[in-house]
């Protein structure tokens, strides 16, 4: 079995109900942590600005630099 198929497998196995099986994410991580889902996010938003995944990263690391040091620096902040 490949790895694809053996993830997608995984996948069937934890989310067991039916309209799961279509998500984009696995019971391990949830919809907001799973790398699956991110990096689907990352390709989207790559076709919607134009650039090349890897460009666009350093994009986004850029624009979340900015947001940091608008927001005081500081880790501690409340969601």
């Amino acid at each position: 079995m490949g790895q694809s198929r053996a993830v997608l497998k995984y996948h069937d196995e934890t989310l067991p109900a039916e309209g799961a099986k279509v998500a984009h994410f696995c019971s391990m991580c949830g919809p907001k942590f799973c790398s699956m889902k991110i990096t689907q996010d990352v390709r989207e938003y790559a076709r919607t600005m134009g650039l090349e995944e890897l460009e666009v990263i350093s994009v986004g690391l850029a624009e979340k630099a900015e947001e940091f040091r608008e927001g005081g620096n500081r880790i501690d902040q409340k969601a």
